[in-house]
């Protein structure tokens, strides 16, 4: 049975007095793909937020409870931001690849980490875009712009780009969403590979999706956590008739 690498024990998070997340509980197992799915602002990217503190840059946020990453507790004071993001990474909505080249982009975060080594640096590079499904079609074309890729690469240029710098977890906001049905099926077909080395975290409006790509399933609603469980269980035969109204279409 697959180890859990996240925790999330009596989580609460507040923006200023308003209730975003309520007393959320539940855990993670390690190298799964977890979906987090809900109607729109129920809470779903704050809380995947939380998991590597980004919240932490919108003012008057304020959290209680504990998030564990490998039994330490992460939603404490003290913990090294810059350390914590590096192992627990994430992709967003749109591709924001640096107006660089290809190269630049994945080199970007080793360097930044202290590496100077070049032979290190190509390396990461190759190892990077394979894992992505990028280096065959790039190898020759390191010096292009990264802004002058597809929609579709840029976002795999975007997973390439964090999995240089080796996280632990690959968190994913929406990464389909602005990316057509074709270039939707690769990115779901390269979530279940990298699963395999990493655990992912998606947030997902997508219910096909959600069923398509994931191991375990949360439903979100109004802040609170109506049902985790394996996602076949929440799709065929879930606990709560909330979850069974969101799964059938009855609202959201």
């Amino acid at each position: 049975m697959a180890e859990f690498i996240l925790e999330i024990k009596h989580f609460n998070l507040f923006y200023g007095d308003f209730p975003a997340l309520k007393d959320l509980s539940f855990s993670i197992k390690e190298h799964t793909v977890t979906a987090l799915i809900g109607p729109s602002g129920c809470g779903k990217s704050t809380l995947l937020r939380s998991f590597n503190r980004m919240n932490d840059l919108i003012q008057g946020v304020r959290t209680e409870g504990e998030i564990l990453f490998k039994g330490e507790n992460i939603a404490q004071n003290g913990i090294n931001l810059v350390a914590l993001r590096q192992k627990i990474g994430m992709v967003f909505q749109r591709p924001n690849p640096f107006p660089l080249t290809v190269r630049d982009n994945i080199t970007f975060g080793p360097r930044v980490m202290g590496e100077k080594k070049a032979d290190i640096l190509e390396a990461a590079v190759e190892k990077s875009l394979t894992r992505v499904g990028l280096w065959k079609v790039l190898k020759d074309s390191l010096e292009k712009n990264a802004l002058s890729l597809s929609d579709e690469q840029q976002q795999r240029l975007c997973i390439a780009r964090l999995l240089a710098v080796k996280p632990e977890i690959v968190l994913m906001d929406e990464p389909c969403s602005a990316l057509d049905p074709i270039a939707t099926l690769r990115i779901e077909e390269l979530m279940l590979e990298l699963k395999k080395r990493y655990t992912v975290v998606v947030v997902t409006h997508n219910m096909q999706q959600a069923a398509r790509v994931s191991d375990e399933t949360g439903l979100m609603y109004l802040g609170e956590l109506i049902e985790f469980d394996n996602t076949k269980k929440i799709f065929t035969t879930p606990s709560q008739k909330i979850t069974e109204d969101y799964v059938t279409g009855k609202f959201g």
